[in-house]
């Protein structure tokens, strides 16, 4: 089955936008884009300016559209690219896209090098500081921002908490690590930044995964603007292409989305009901497990004689049972229940003492969202810090 006029008259609407996606002639290409455009099939001509009006009127009744500039860019034929075109012919052959809608589209994607930038990695510097880490999240505008959001979204959260299982805290937290409650999700268009990724990520040893990854992504990018009837090109989000209050990746809003508003509509920008619902559903899918009340993390005190070693870096995942970690010298001032596995957890303050945690299997949900330590604990300890402001 194809879904062709919808999606051709989105793209090609697009086309009409003006400054904002047109191409000129005379734009130079950055080095990194020429680097890239290695093969080159034959130039496809840009629609008739006729027709993208035609296209733009027969689309308005159904489809919302938005002028959004890019935070950053440049106009790079993409179909120029022979990975590009093979793309095309697979969302064609494989997702039932017209093709015109597509090239239409490509020809007004730009490249961002700025996201090609951010995603290199960082170079050796200073050692892990979790002191340091956590003062940037757990401050008093994350704080005030989230008890503000906690009242005013209250009735959501409680029902998130009584459908998933998830406390509010948890929820609180992730979304305000994530943008501030909405306040920064990001100014690139994704079609932009996840075009740019997928064909022309960085060289690094692992640039071949990443460049499957974004490729994905750029595909559910297209699936997710069809089923909402969205121009691609109004989906704003970060350099990597994670959209709305809790940051999802196309593919993940696809997955784990949840009309928590019942509106019929999944909106990750607009809707603190739907970012909610989605983050809980998100968690529970990944792991996080409704019985375990309590903390997710404990305080560990380790012995000298450095036996747990051997239990650190086991992955981001609960393996350990209560009774090893003590064999091992680990002591928790809280007694851990006998049933549950746990994992332990450092946390390194560069030159000062590393601080030891004992996580359960919902501390590591948390590190599905973000494969960090030091990101699932800041999660915690803001939630846990706006639950205290609240007074509750």
């Amino acid at each position: 089955m194809k879904f062709v006029p919808l999606f051709a008259a989105l793209a090609l609407a697009a086309a009409a936008h003006g400054d904002a996606f047109a191409a000129t002639k005379d734009t130079p290409r950055s080095s990194k884009a020429k680097a890239v455009a290695k093969t080159k099939p034959v130039k496809a001509k840009r629609a008739p300016a006729r027709v993208a009006k035609t296209a733009l009127a027969a689309g308005a009744a159904g489809a919302t559209v938005a002028a959004a500039t890019p935070i950053d860019g440049e106009h790079v034929n993409f179909l120029e690219w022979m990975p590009v075109r093979e793309f095309v012919n697979e969302m064609v052959t494989q997702r039932g896209f017209e093709r015109a809608a597509l090239e239409s589209l490509f020809k007004q994607v730009r490249f961002v090098d700025s996201a090609v930038q951010l995603v290199k990695p960082a170079p050796p510097g200073k050692p892990k500081n979790w002191q340091a880490y956590s003062a940037r999240f757990i401050e008093p505008i994350r704080i005030n921002a989230g008890v503000r959001f906690w009242n005013e979204n209250a009735e959501a959260l409680a029902r998130a908490e009584a459908a998933y299982g998830v406390p509010a805290e948890i929820i609180v937290g992730i979304i305000g690590i994530e943008t501030i409650y909405g306040r920064d999700t990001g100014r690139f268009r994704v079609v932009d930044a996840l075009t740019t990724l997928a064909f022309a990520y960085p060289e690094t040893p692992n640039q071949a995964a990443r460049k499957a990854f974004f490729r994905d992504e750029l595909a559910n990018t297209l699936v997710l603007s069809r089923e909402h009837n969205e121009d691609p090109f109004s989906l704003l989000g970060s350099f990597a292409g994670a959209v709305g209050m809790p940051q999802f990746m196309p593919g993940n809003i696809l997955k784990y989305g949840v009309d928590f508003d019942n509106n019929g509509h999944v909106d990750l920008r607009g809707s603190s009901q739907d970012a909610i619902g989605s983050v809980a559903n998100f968690l529970v899918q990944h792991g996080w497990n409704a019985e375990h009340r309590g903390p997710p993390v404990f305080a560990a005190d380790v012995s000298p004689t450095r036996a747990w070693e051997s239990l650190l870096d086991r992955g981001l995942s609960a393996t350990l049972r209560p009774e090893e970690l003590r064999q091992a010298g680990v002591v928790t001032s809280t007694a851990l229940p006998a049933d549950r596995l746990y994992g332990l957890v450092d946390l390194q303050n560069g030159a000062e003492p590393t601080e030891y945690w004992v996580a359960n299997d919902n501390f590591f949900a948390i590190t599905k969202y973000n494969r960090s330590y030091f990101y699932a604990m800041s999660v915690v300890e803001l939630g846990r810090a706006v639950r205290l402001s609240r007074g509750s």
